[in-house]
């Protein structure tokens, strides 16, 4: 692995870099509350095919960490990640690959730059239309996401850094599968996070999104949220869901709809997975995307 700081948009971004820049040109975007060394082990599998192109994204690692709610705003991370693709492949379309909030940034991504991504590769992340109409009912994934109004609270970031961050590593293993992360692992990602103003700034994309999850049992009516013009947040290029059916914090109904707004989406489901599929099945991974991106 190569790493460098990149500029763009007068702003600084760490960017890790696997396999040889002669490569078709992969970017993977990142989730909460990880980092863009999370691809370590599916971009191990992918390197030998792909230029692997791996920033911390705003707020996270050691990328910029603007003060203020604002500067996590959907637009600018958006113009993030339109200006990192257009530095490392200037002349042609990158192959997208996202996850969590990684995935919600380059749905808005792919649909305002079409021209930019020869595909789309989203693993258990979701399209913001179907994800808020689905918390809009207050059934089971509004309950699941809860958290979200947990971490929106004044005083959750001196929570999840109490107590070496125990608040945090539970959070992120949320009763799932989690002996991926080990101690190793752990202190990595200990790393990252006592970085100055990291987890304000982490916290930060949930205070800035204007996503309403409502009290569990609670039906939002159209007038209480952002209701996005699906005809602008269209995705028209192929699109792979790859997505690990034991996720506990974004469930499948989340998916409902997206072949309405996707020109030609695959769904493939992986058995024994769950929202950390890429720690614990990258090698699965790696294959569904080779197979996916050399058959389009």
């Amino acid at each position: 692995m190569q790493s460098e700081f990149v500029s763009i948009n007068g702003n600084e971004f760490f960017v890790r870099l696997w396999g040889e820049a002669s490569k078709p040109k992969l970017m993977l975007l990142h989730g909460f509350p990880e980092y863009g060394g999370a691809w370590e082990e599916l971009a191990a599998y992918l390197r030998d095919d792909f230029y692997c192109i791996a920033p911390d994204l705003r707020g996270f690692g050691q990328s910029c960490k603007p003060r203020g709610v604002a500067n996590y705003r959907m637009s600018l991370i958006v113009q993030d990640v339109i200006g990192l693709m257009a530095h490392y492949s200037p002349k042609q379309p990158i192959h997208l690959l996202a996850h969590d909030w990684g995935a919600a940034a380059a749905y808005v991504v792919a649909s305002a730059v079409p021209q930019m991504i020869s595909d789309l590769i989203v693993l258990n992340g979701v399209h913001p239309i179907p994800f808020q109409t689905e918390l809009a009912k207050g059934g089971a994934q509004a309950a699941a996401s809860q958290y979200i109004n947990w971490l929106r609270r004044d005083d959750s970031v001196g929570i999840l850094a109490a107590d070496d961050f125990e608040k945090l590593i539970s959070l992120l293993r949320q009763n799932m599968d989690s002996d991926w992360f080990d101690e190793e692992k752990i202190n990595a990602y200990k790393t990252e996070w006592s970085r100055e103003y990291c987890l304000e700034a982490m916290v930060n994309w949930y205070k800035a999104s204007p996503l309403k999850v409502p009290p569990v049992g609670q039906v939002l009516n159209s007038d209480e949220m952002v209701v996005l013009d699906a005809r602008k947040m269209r995705i028209s290029m192929p699109h792979l869901i790859i997505w690990g059916v034991d996720d506990t914090a974004l469930l499948p109904v989340c998916r409902n709809g997206i072949g309405e707004l996707a020109d030609n989406v695959k769904i493939v489901e992986l058995e024994g997975a769950d929202h950390w599929l890429h720690h614990r099945q990258p090698q699965k991974i790696a294959d569904e995307i080779g197979y996916f991106i050399g058959n389009n």
